[in-house]
């Protein structure tokens, strides 16, 4: 397996079928820039191809000769569950996909262990087989860094995993937690990461983030991809730049490919334009 599909197909395109095995990729997206959507698409989209042929192959194509798919989707929350997740997929891809693939991809609702010691009310978060809420206190349950890290390690081989969001996780710091806390889970899963052989994406909102703090969050993965607003004229258009990625980045410096302008479509996030040096 030399790469794995993002599941995006102009973009999977373009890199030669996807990510290297073993990346960890920050989508690092300004609020409705796009990084959210490619988040859903890239689950959905890789889920569909083992649902259904017809429908993957009308909706992304045939997977480059270089690519394989991930054996299994696997979708980290830490303040939504899967009813959630369904409803705000269905409004960004079209319904019949999301009712085709949403059954495979497996999802990790952590907003107990989130909310746990926060002042939000119990019944707004707490599910009735929620593993956290039966224990006795803080002290006795797993922290949840901890629980975070036992999941990847348990399910993250030769799989596709979502993390949503690297945002919630910054937030929930104070007590013994510090900034470095996160610096040190994105460097351990990179190292991971090279063993598990899969595909990790992260994703922050890094307008919640200092430049210094977002600069050593580039430093700490494999690759970052950059979802942003551009104004041009009376216009906002969403676009996307690979600020790093070893062994893709090459690939768009060798096409002289600066930039992507993006789209929501049926197929959820999609490649609109491509801008090249002239």
């Amino acid at each position: 397996m030399d790469r794995i599909p993002f599941g995006v197909r102009q973009l999977d395109t373009v890199i030669d079928g996807g990510a290297p095995p073993g990346s960890v990729v920050l989508l690092s997206g300004e609020a409705g820039a796009g990084s959210r959507e490619f988040m859903y698409t890239s689950a959905i989209l890789n889920a569909l191809a083992e649902t259904d042929e017809e429908l993957h192959d009308l909706y992304y194509g045939q997977l480059a000769s270089r690519a394989s798919l991930p054996g299994e989707i696997h979708y980290v929350s830490f303040t939504a569950d899967s009813d959630q997740l369904y409803r705000e997929m269905d409004r960004v891809l079209d319904t019949e996909i999301v009712e085709s693939a949403f059954r495979t991809v497996t999802f990790r609702d952590m907003s107990d262990a989130y909310f746990h010691t926060s002042s939000v009310p119990r019944d707004w978060y707490a599910g009735e087989t929620g593993h956290i809420r039966d224990m006795a206190g803080r002290h006795d349950r797993e922290s949840l860094f901890g629980a975070l890290g036992e999941y990847l390690s348990d399910n993250a081989t030769n799989n596709l995993v979502v993390i949503d969001s690297l945002s919630d996780l910054i937030s929930s710091l104070g007590g013994e937690r510090d900034w470095s806390d996160v610096v040190y889970l994105v460097k351990g899963l990179q190292k991971a990461a090279h063993e598990w052989n899969g595909l990790i994406l992260v994703h922050v909102n890094h307008e919640t983030v200092t430049d210094q703090e977002h600069g050593q969050l580039i430093d700490a993965a494999n690759g970052t991809m950059l979802f942003q607003w551009e104004s041009g004229g009376s216009e906002r258009a969403r676009t996307l730049v690979f600020r790093k990625f070893r062994g893709v980045l090459s690939q768009l410096e060798d096409e002289n490919i600066i930039q992507f302008e993006t789209e929501i479509g049926d197929a959820g996030f999609d490649i609109s334009d491509v801008r090249k040096i002239r």
